[in-house]
C-alpha cells in the first residue's frame, strides 16, 4: 500500500472548515495568477503591436508616399507573416496595427535604432496600462478627447473589454457631456452589468491572446452544446457521401468583434460550403441576420472561386421544440435557391433529429 493510496487520502466526503478554507485560498491563487498571465501577455502583445505598426509607417514613409503604395506594402507583409506565422496576421489585422501606432504615436518620443528586444518591450509595454482588446475598442473612436475619456474612465475603473464596448456604443461620453450632474454620471459609469463580467478563463482565451500565441481555440460552451454540435456532425455525415467535414467552433473576425460559427461542412453535390450555427434557446430573426454576416464574411473570405455561394443553416433548441432554418435569401437566382432547397436534409427532419438528441442526452444526464 502506498502512501497515496485512496485508503491513506483525507476524507473529503464532508470538508472541515480548515480544508474549504484552503481550498478557497487555492482558487483565489489560481484566478490571480491567470488574471496575471494574461496581463503580461496582453502587455507584450500590445507593445508588439505597436512597435509592428511603427515599422510599417517608417518603412511607409522612406518609400512612395502614395495611398496605393501602402496598400501594396500592406498585402506583401500580410502574405509574408501569415506564411510565417499564420493567423494574426491579415491586411485588416496590420491596418489596424498602423492605426494604433499613429494614433499613440506620441506616446514614446524617442526610441534609438539599436535598441534591442527586450528594451523595446519594456520601454513601450509600460506606456499602455490596457490590453490590446482594449485598444481595438478604442480605435474606433474618432474624437481624440472622447478617446482619451473613455481611456482614463476604463483604467480608473477597471472596465472590461465588454463594459468598455457597451459604454462606447451608447455614447457614455456625449452623455456624460450634455449631463447636468456628470459626478453622477461617472459614478453611474462604473458599475458594470453581469454581462460584462470576464472569467479568469475567458481572459485567458480572449481570441486575440489565443492568436498571439498561435493556440487553437477549441473550448466549447456548455456539455449539451458541445453533445449536440457533436451529434449534428455525425448525422449529417451519415446522410451519404455529399457533406464533407472541414471543422468545429471556427472562429472568424468581423470587424472589432470575433465569432465563432459551430460547425463548417462541404457539400460536393452543390459544391458550397455550409455554415452551421447552433443556438440553445428560441429562434428570432437576429439569428437570421448573424447567420447572413457570417455567410458574406465566408463568401469573401472561405469560398474559392470554382465554388458555388454558401448556405447557412441555424439549428435552435429549446425545451419544447427544435427549429431548423436555411439562410437562403442571399443566393444570386431563384433556380439556385430552388437547387439548394431540394438538394439539402429538410428542415424538418433536422429539427426532429435534433429534438432526439437532446432529450436522450437530457435523459442519460438523469439517470447518470
Amino acid at each position: 500500500m502506498t502512501k497515496d493510496s485512496p485508503e491513506n487520502l483525507p476524507d473529503t466526503t464532508k470538508p472541515s472548515e480548515v480544508y474549504l478554507s484552503m481550498l478557497n485560498d487555492v482558487i483565489e491563487l489560481m484566478e490571480a495568477s491567470r488574471r496575471k498571465a494574461s496581463r503580461s501577455i496582453n502587455s507584450i502583445m500590445t507593445a508588439t503591436y505597436w512597435e509592428i505598426g511603427r515599422r510599417i509607417v517608417e518603412f511607409e514613409q522612406s518609400g512612395e508616399s502614395r495611398a496605393e503604395y501602402g496598400k501594396q506594402l500592406i498585402s506583401r507583409l500580410a502574405h509574408d507573416l501569415s506564411a510565417r506565422f499564420g493567423r494574426g496576421f491579415k491586411k485588416t489585422n496590420l491596418f489596424q496595427m498602423r492605426s494604433f501606432y499613429l494614433t499613440y504615436s506620441n506616446v514614446l518620443q524617442t526610441l534609438s535604432e539599436h535598441s534591442g528586444t527586450e528594451e523595446i518591450f519594456q520601454t513601450v509595454s509600460g506606456k499602455f496600462p490596457l490590453p490590446w482588446s482594449h485598444y481595438v475598442q478604442l480605435l474606433s473612436v474618432k474624437s481624440n478627447e472622447a478617446r482619451d475619456f473613455y481611456e482614463a474612465q476604463a483604467l480608473q475603473g477597471g472596465w472590461s473589454v465588454r463594459q468598455l464596448r457597451r459604454q462606447i456604443s451608447t455614447q457614455f461620453y456625449e452623455r456624460t457631456l450634455l449631463s447636468r450632474n456628470k459626478a453622477a454620471m461617472l459614478e453611474k459609469g462604473t458599475q458594470s452589468l453581469p454581462s460584462d463580467t470576464i472569467s479568469p478563463e475567458e481572459e485567458i482565451k480572449d481570441p486575440f491572446v489565443l492568436e498571439f500565441l498561435a493556440l487553437k481555440d477549441e473550448y466549447s460552451e456548455s456539455d449539451l452544446e458541445e453533445a449536440l454540435i457533436q451529434h449534428i456532425e455525425s448525422f449529417l455525415l451519415e446522410l451519404g457521401q455529399d457533406f464533407a467535414f472541414l471543422g468545429r467552433q471556427r472562429r472568424l473576425r468581423i470587424g472589432d468583434q470575433w465569432f465563432r460559427v459551430d460547425l463548417v461542412f462541404f457539400h460536393r453535390r452543390l459544391r458550397c460550403l455550409v455554415i452551421i450555427d447552433l443556438k440553445l434557446g428560441e429562434f428570432s430573426h437576429a439569428d437570421v441576420g448573424q447567420m447572413h454576416l457570417y455567410l458574406n464574411y465566408a463568401r469573401e473570405h472561405w469560398t474559392l472561386e470554382e465554388e458555388n455561394p454558401p448556405v447557412g443553416l441555424i439549428l435552435c433548441n429549446r425545451k419544447d421544440e427544435a427549429v431548423a432554418h436555411y439562410a437562403l435569401a442571399g443566393l444570386p437566382n431563384k433556380v439556385m435557391a430552388a437547387e439548394y432547397q431540394t438538394t439539402l436534409p429538410d428542415e424538418k427532419l433536422l429539427a426532429e433529429e435534433l429534438e432526439r438528441t437532446r432529450k436522450r442526452i437530457e435523459n442519460r444526464s438523469l439517470e447518470e
